[in-house]
Formats: structure tokens, sequence, C-alpha cells
């Protein structure tokens, strides 16, 4: 394909595509961060956040990626000498582990198998053996496998005792289901280059009365990540520290977008092209990797003839299409097909169409087109 005539397709799990008009307001004159306007923006992006979060509890951002807004949830959250669980079932529920044994917390891990999502009852085993556990921290989506877990699940056993749920909802906000005030969710946190349909730099984290009586209880050390700091200054339309003001912008034009189409449907959405790209992958002959999948993205297994990295690097250098491949001891393995955020049919019908042509173009036999008619089958059948 002609290099100037090529067209970039972006399908990983972050960054996603971000809307024209978002793109366009990064583009005007910056404002000052303590002006009048900016204020009312900080105003107005934090509480359309609470609609996204499904929460009437108070929103905060920090500047940084969504490992700052995880490093928050540690350092705010929890004390010297405190115990907690932490759910590893990929890259991300080991962050979680990495960053409270950085701070000095004991972690009692539950090791899940890639592609698996845990079971509550392991939790509930540890919660009753360990009565003095602060908190259990979990992933929404673990992004690095396409596995959903089941919080509505791990909030009804935590809800009920002295001791936290903290949600990595990094990825996952948007796409899967996540009602924090409902289920009974204490720490959400998230980023807004995923379902948040914006460029990379802000973390973001709703936090319940439970937790905020935690972050007062707080001796951990503390000071660019400082929760207090930000919400304080956060209901004054502030921050404690300059902020990334173009990105504000982008994210107000993104949260529109999103409240306009109501976070319930825009969930609806998401499921939707899930399951079409969970039939065309079966379809075509080939797996899942994830036993539960996410509505955020497809983990797909490769044939073992297959290098995955070659293929990942074919589809770009050859067709413009951004997959992502597997992290750790996945990679060359799997296949990532995000489908999140600023995404309708016809782009996974692209995504699909692309990685059936890739896999023919690299020897595979697959039944060409088979993949995008069982989605398209899906899109005629399953109304949005």
């Amino acid at each position: 394909m002609l290099k100037n005539m090529k067209k970039k397709w972006l399908f990983t799990p972050g960054p996603t595509p971000i809307p024209p008009e978002a793109l366009l307001a990064m583009a005007q004159p910056i404002d000052y961060h303590r002006s009048e306007d900016t204020v009312a923006l900080i105003k107005d992006v934090l509480e359309k956040l609470k609609h996204v979060f499904q929460t009437e509890n108070d929103v905060l951002f920090l500047t940084s990626s969504g490992t700052g807004g995880m490093e928050g949830a540690v350092a705010n959250l929890l004390s010297r000498g405190d115990k907690v669980i932490v759910i590893r079932s990929g890259k991300f529920g080991e962050r979680w582990g990495d960053i409270c044994t950085a701070f000095g917390v004991e972690i009692i891990p539950i090791d899940v198998t890639y592609g698996n999502s845990v079971d509550p009852q392991a939790v509930e085993t540890l919660l009753v053996e360990h009565p003095d556990v602060k908190a259990v921290y979990a992933t929404l989506c673990e992004t690095s496998t396409g596995v959903l877990h089941d919080i509505e699940a791990l909030a009804r056993l935590t809800r009920v005792r002295p001791t936290l749920l903290i949600v990595d909802a990094v990825s996952g906000l948007g796409a899967d289901d996540l009602q924090m005030d409902n289920w009974g969710v204490d720490v959400v946190v998230s980023c807004a280059q995923k379902g948040l349909m914006t460029p990379p730099g802000l973390s973001i984290v709703a936090l319940n009365q439970r937790a905020w009586e935690a972050v007062e209880r707080s001796d951990l050390p503390k000071y660019y990540f400082d929760f207090r700091k930000a919400y304080e200054t956060g209901l004054q339309g502030s921050v404690p520290y300059t902020p990334a003001v173009t990105l504000l912008t982008a994210l107000q034009c993104a949260l529109n977008r999103i409240c306009e189409e109501g976070i319930r449907r825009t969930i609806a959405r998401h499921s939707r092209l899930a399951a079409a790209t969970r039939s065309a992958v079966k379809a075509l002959g080939l797996s899942l990797f994830a036993v539960s999948p996410a509505n955020t993205v497809t983990s797909i297994r490769l044939p073992e003839a297959v290098d995955g990295k070659a293929f990942i690097n074919l589809m770009l250098g050859e067709y413009g299409i951004t997959y992502a491949g597997g992290q750790s001891q996945l990679s060359g393995k799997i296949v990532r097909i995000a489908h999140l955020g600023w995404m309708n049919e016809n782009d996974v019908i692209v995504a699909i169409s692309a990685f059936e042509r890739g896999l023919v173009e690299i020897g595979c036999d697959i039944p060409l087109g088979a993949g995008v008619t069982a989605a398209q089958e899906v899109f005629r059948v399953l109304k949005y």
C-alpha cells in the first residue's frame, strides 16, 4: 500500500481514538489555570465524571497516567503495618501488588491463572482467615488478558466488613458496567486515555465516605498524589498544582458525548461491539483467551505457528492497523483487539476484515470473510 494513501486505525485498549471536537479543543489557545474559565471547566468536568462513575460521590483528578491514581489509592488509604488482599490475574493486578510492596504494605496475593477471573469464594475465604485486612485491590477489566472480574460479587463481600474494595477501572470504565454506589464499591480509579477518549495524562479517582475515613487515618507518605489536597481544591474549581488544561478541555468534549448518549447506553454499545468481535473470532475457528471476556478488549489465541509480534508489525506496516499484542508470558501468543471509547460497528468491521486478511497473508487457513459475516449478523440481530 502506498505510504501517502495509508490510513491509520487504532484498536488498542489505550490510548484510543479521540473525537474530532476534542482534538480541535486542544488546538485552541491555552487558558491560565487559575482563570474563571478554567474554574468553570474543572467544575463541569468533575460533575460530569460522576455520571460516568455512576456515583453521587465526589470525584478528583490528578495530572498523571492511571498508575498515578493507583499509587494514590495506596498511599492515601493505608497506613504502616496494614495488610491487604491483592487479586493478581495479569500485569495490572500485579501492579497493585508492586505499589503496595513499594509502600511497605503487607500483601496477601490471590494468584489467578492468566485468562481466568477471580473466584469470589477465594476472596471470601481469605477475608474470613484474615479479618484484619484493610482492603481488597481488584481490577474491573484485566487489560493484559481481556478478563472481566465480578466486581459486584466482590462488593457484596466487602461492604458488610470493615474492608475497602478498591478497583482499577483504568481501561474498563464506560465499557464494562461498574455501579459504584449501587454495588457499594469504595474506590474506583480510572484515567482519560481509554473509555474517556482523551489523550494520556489524567488519572481520575472516586471515593465514598468509608474511603474518605480511611484517608483521614492514613499515615503513609504522600505529596503530589495527596487526595485531600486534590479534593479540597477541586471543590473550588482548582487544583493544588498546575493541571493539564488542554487535556481537561478535551475531556470535557468527550464527557459531553458520553453524557448525551447516557452511560447505560454507552455500556450497551460496548457490549454489542464486544459480542460482534467475539462472534467473528469464533467464526474464524480461533478461540478467545479470556474465559470471562470484558467489553473493553477481545484477546485472541493465535495459532501456534503464528509469530504474534511479527503479525502485529505486519498489520501496522502494511495496513496501518494497530492491534495490541500480549504482555509478559503472553508476548507473541495473543492479539488484543479493543473496541473502546469512540468506536461503532463500522470500526469493528474494519478491525475484523483486516485481521482476516492479515492471517491469510501469513499463511493461516481460515475461512476468509467468515468473521465479518458473523459480526454483521450480531449487529443485525442485537440492536443498540
